[in-house]
């Protein structure tokens, strides 16, 4: 399977990238966006393979959803869900990274050829995340929220949203390494939609090249999501992916090296031309 590296460029001296797309996958009926479509084994495997086929980089598996709003599940569910689909995907060659807050599932998952874990806990959740994925030498997304899925909406009050989400996720990168993860292993994730309002989400989005200029990788997962909604009048998150679009773009402006997407084919489409027109300016 063809797997499409990010690539560099430097335009009047301000790097500009293509970063790689992680595909989503969720194994779940209640995902804000496509809940219930791949909760079945078959029908989440085969999509995994399309996403590849239209050019994601890696494939996200995740077995619990984190809209707003969201119930738990336990690990054994999260596992039940998902570790059938990671296998399948990894004995095909698939670059898979598994989407969770427990390092039960995380380490099942990393023992089954995942390579990253992507927890928008950053680690908190489960106190021997980090310390697990550290010593496995595994990749792993840290994302910024407050509260849980169900009351995270009522933390939106930031007396400087960016200086203090930025240093939030300083801090948990720096005890994944303390730990022993490898600095390189680490990408991080300011959290669009997860106890921010409109104001904030934008914001955050604008400082991703200030994120990304602390020693780490950057990640950004804002695929159709409410803040797009907000700004185009759009209410059906299927149909925001020309917001998304636009997010991407920003994104690779500023040098983001992960994005977090729903329609792969169209965002690396997007992308290459983008990266063209970048190339003769």
């Amino acid at each position: 399977m063809r797997i499409h590296p990010a690539i560099n460029h430097s335009v009047a001296g301000v790097l500009t990238t293509i970063p790689r797309i992680a595909g989503i996958v969720n194994v779940t009926p209640d995902s804000f966006s496509d809940g219930g479509r791949f909760v079945d084994c078959d029908i989440a495997i085969a999509h995994g393979h399309q996403l590849v086929l239209d050019g994601a980089d890696l494939v996200d598996v995740g077995g619990e959803s984190t809209r707003p709003g969201a119930q738990r599940v336990s690990a054994e569910e999260q596992l039940n869900r998902v570790l059938p689909v990671i296998e399948a995907l990894v004995a095909d060659g698939v670059a898979v990274s598994v989407d969770t807050t427990s390092a039960q599932v995380a380490r099942v998952a990393l023992e089954a050829g995942a390579t990253m874990v992507n927890d928008v806990s950053a680690g908190e959740e489960d106190s021997g995340m980090l310390d697990m994925v550290a010593k496995a030498g595994a990749q792993i997304c840290l994302m910024h929220k407050r509260g849980q899925p169900r009351d995270m909406q009522r933390h939106t009050c930031y007396e400087d949203v960016v200086g203090e989400v930025h240093a939030y996720l300083l801090q948990r990168a720096r005890q994944f390494v303390a730990a022993g993860g490898a600095p390189e292993n680490v990408y991080l994730d300011p959290g669009i939609g997860f106890a921010k309002e409109l104001e904030a989400n934008v914001r955050l989005i604008g400082s991703m090249s200030q994120l990304g200029g602390y020693g780490f990788k950057t990640y950004l997962g804002a695929s159709r999501k409410t803040f797009i909604g907000q700004i185009s009048g759009e209410k059906d998150a299927s149909q925001r992916l020309g917001g998304s679009v636009a997010v991407a773009l920003e994104a690779a402006r500023q040098g983001v090296n992960v994005l977090r997407v729903h329609d792969v084919a169209q965002t690396r489409q997007a992308l290459q031309v983008a990266s063209a027109l970048w190339l003769n300016r």
